[in-house]
């Protein structure tokens, strides 16, 4: 069965961003919140955010709350922040794969990918 994890580092620490806070929506029609979750000491969900018999085809939306990560870090940032709610819509077509879609962080900018 597939499954759906993340992970997310902060670049410019150069360390995993524990305790970030993290949403599944799912975005196809009428977004719905399926579930909400918190990295831990290494940047990762504790267990797959999505898998089992909910894990089916269609589009969904992590929204990663980078804002009220980064002001815990105590780097310099601006107020009002750059980078608050991340959101990164993506598209499951293969029921049976693993998903991996991890966030490279900095108070400026960020990147994702389908990782493995």
């Amino acid at each position: 069965m597939g499954r759906l994890t993340t992970h997310v580092l902060d670049t410019a620490l150069g360390v995993p961003a524990k305790g970030l806070r993290i949403e599944l929506w799912s975005a196809g029609g009428t977004p719905a919140h399926i579930s909400s979750h918190v990295t831990n000491d290494d940047g990762r969900v504790d267990s797959a955010i999505l898998s089992g018999d909910v894990f089916q085809i269609g589009t969904y939306e992590l929204r990663f709350h980078a804002g009220e990560y980064l002001k815990r870090t105590n780097q310099t940032l601006p107020d009002p922040l750059f980078l608050d709610i991340v959101p990164i819509r993506f598209g499951i077509a293969d029921a049976n794969a693993h998903y991996h879609v991890p966030l490279l962080l900095s108070p400026f900018g960020y990147s994702t990918y389908r990782g493995s």
